[in-house]
């Protein structure tokens, strides 16, 4: 599909959590969505004047990006892998966002007992006495995996809305939908096949790729969506932690630094000179390191020393160029 418009379009979950959570990840990583009136189904990013936010369906979005009406999406890489299509029109920018994960799985009735992979299914369907009857949202994904197990006739059924109701009243046998927590499996009777699973799934960022390769304006703000999203997504599970450490010289310093685990940081520990007010040689010891490790990093700067020690957030981590941005170069070109 080819285009005469001249804005650049930004594609957002319309409503429920991937919304939500959509919005927030956009506005910690330094691009706030702009919505005066939330009737409205067009917004802006003010720090990104040359963009339109349209709000769609998660579903639509998708058909929107691959089609070329769109030009940027975030939504589900479950609807991605279902409608994004074969002629590589839909190119996957960030594969993960950090939320909105979830499972599609082939989901079978608890009394089911003697059923607990797919292999199984095939003995099953001899005893019903007809095809497998299987409702699903995600025809595509859902033949393409039974087909490798051997289950070419089942027969698939679409459906939209509640599917867990469906082997209940008859209306087929076994479903194949998305799964997060899995209360809802429990509380309708139903479980996931040990080997059943077809997709892990999460919001992703996606992009059309005519508009990349035939449009440089396009291709220049998805450098800075790709820039600011994954500094913040590289940030978000970092602190920075400061130190004062008594000894006669950065170098010396560094060296006791380096000879533990966890407080060399992601290059190397930045030291500076402390003016201190007792006198001495102090000097302020400055490293990035993940949360997790936090309280083994306390550890061993206070095994070579350290006092004082402050923890902040970390809010972007930039890198010389994105990895992201380069992977998407490179795709581009193939």
């Amino acid at each position: 599909m080819t285009t005469d418009r001249t804005e650049i379009r930004l594609a957002l979950p319309s409503k429920g959590v991937l919304a939500e959570d959509a919005l927030a990840l956009l506005a910690n990583a330094g691009l706030r969505v702009h919505k005066p009136n939330p009737r409205q189904y067009r917004a802006t990013i003010p720090s990104l004047p040359g963009l339109t936010v349209l709000f769609q369906r998660a579903g639509d979005i998708v058909v929107s990006v691959r089609d070329g009406s769109v030009d940027f999406g975030i939504t589900g890489r479950d609807v991605v892998a279902e409608q994004g299509g074969e002629n590589g029109r839909v190119l996957l920018l960030q594969p993960e966002l950090g939320f909105g994960s979830c499972t599609l799985n082939a989901i079978v009735p608890e009394s089911w007992e003697e059923v607990r992979r797919m292999a199984d299914l095939g003995r099953k369907q001899a005893g019903l006495g007809h095809p497998l009857r299987v409702v699903t949202r995600f025809p595509k994904l859902t033949r393409a995996f039974f087909d490798r197990h051997g289950l070419a006739d089942a027969q698939l059924i679409s459906a939209e809305g509640t599917l867990e109701i469906a082997p209940s009243i008859g209306y087929a046998d076994l479903i194949v939908d998305l799964v997060s927590t899995g209360t809802t499996l429990r509380d309708n009777r139903l479980r996931a096949l040990d080997d059943g699973l077809i997709l892990r799934s999460q919001a992703c960022l996606i992009a059309n790729r005519p508009a990349l390769q035939e449009r440089p304006e396009v291709l220049a703000l998805a450098r800075q969506l790709l820039e600011f999203i994954v500094a913040y997504l590289r940030a978000v599970d970092n602190v920075s932690i400061f130190a004062n450490v008594r000894g006669d010289s950065p170098e010396a310093i560094a060296g006791r630094v380096l000879t533990q685990s966890v407080i060399g940081g992601l290059q190397g520990p930045t030291i500076s000179r402390v003016f201190a007010r007792e006198g001495g040689d102090w000097y302020a010891v400055n490293v990035v390191i993940r949360k997790d490790q936090l309280a083994q990093a306390i550890a061993e700067l206070r095994a070579i020393g350290g006092s004082g020690v402050v923890v902040t957030p970390v809010t972007f981590i930039f890198e010389e160029e994105p990895p992201a941005y380069q992977r998407m170069l490179a795709a581009l070109e193939e």
